[in-house]
């Protein structure tokens, strides 16, 4: 038996290989296409979702996972773990993490024996997959709940990320960044970078897509300083572009691994098509760390 199962939401855009290499269990966020709903990444690929929204005459949302379906999922995972460590979105980013929680109240009454944590991301979902990875990490060395949630917390602390989006249309609209619509009508025509790290902040304005990519190999340097990093590289329905991207950070930087993955439905849904976004964090070596 596991001592700690870990789980997170769909949002996180984990990789396939690092979902089957550390069992991390994926969740399927909810979305809504003109009244009918879909499950992240289940029902529709990615693919489809992106030639959908060019036909649909109202946008998509989203919505979490009732707490019903948290609850089924983690009286699943204790038949085979001692305790459970999910991985969530901020509260101020959607229901979800509210929804893990009472969840979690209600497995008290039908799984008196089993700890659950649920472990909130302090930024949106780009950075959720390398922190569900530290997790999962811990949890297959044999590690306490405790110290899962410590390999959690360290990640999060060494975590950058940031993205460049074709257009702010799809965020403003979207309403879960607020300061979103102010930008959309200051920034028409500007390729803005994302800090995505903590909050959603507009780090840098650029006139042309080529630029924007340019300036955030600069930072991606600039946040590195030389260390190795880890990378995950996600794109909504731009693969060549992110091939592209892929090639220039493995020249410019020393990548000791590295990810491309869709941006989920549910993601692209806010983000728009043409988004590119990166999550990555540098290894630190032991004088550093002393």
């Amino acid at each position: 038996m596991k001592k700690v199962a870990v789980i997170t939401e769909s949002s996180s855009c984990v990789p396939r290989e690092m979902v089957d290499q550390y069992g991390i269990r994926v969740l399927p966020l909810i979305l809504v296409i003109e009244d009918r709903s879909y499950r992240d990444g289940v029902d529709m690929t990615s693919r489809e979702f992106y030639e959908l929204l060019t036909k649909v005459k109202r946008l998509p949302t989203s919505s979490s996972p009732s707490p019903g379906e948290y609850l089924e999922v983690f009286t699943e995972l204790s038949r085979d773990s001692d305790s459970i460590f999910c991985v969530s979105l901020p509260p101020h980013l959607g229901m979800a993490y509210n929804a893990a929680m009472e969840a979690k109240r209600l497995a008290r009454e039908i799984l008196p024996e089993m700890s659950i944590e649920v472990f909130p991301c302090r930024g949106p979902a780009l950075t959720q997959a390398f922190i569900a990875q530290a997790a999962a990490e811990a949890a297959n060395a044999g590690e306490s709940l405790a110290r899962v949630v410590k390999a959690a917390n360290d990640r999060m602390d060494k975590m950058h990320a940031f993205a460049v989006l074709d257009t702010f249309y799809y965020l403003a609209k979207g309403g879960r960044i607020p300061r979103a619509a102010a930008w959309a009508g200051s920034l028409f025509k500007i390729k803005p970078i994302l800090d995505a790290t903590n909050d959603v902040k507009l780090c840098e304005r650029t006139r042309t897509k080529k630029r924007a990519l340019e300036r955030l190999l600069e930072i991606m340097e600039q946040r590195a300083q030389g260390r190795p990093v880890h990378v995950n590289l996600m794109h909504a329905n731009d693969p060549d572009e992110a091939q592209n991207l892929k090639a220039a950070i493995m020249r410019q930087l020393n990548c000791v691994e590295f990810y491309i993955t869709d941006f989920t439905p549910v993601i692209g849904a806010h983000t728009g098509p043409g988004t590119l976004g990166v999550a990555f964090y540098s290894d630190v070596n032991d004088s550093e760390e002393g």
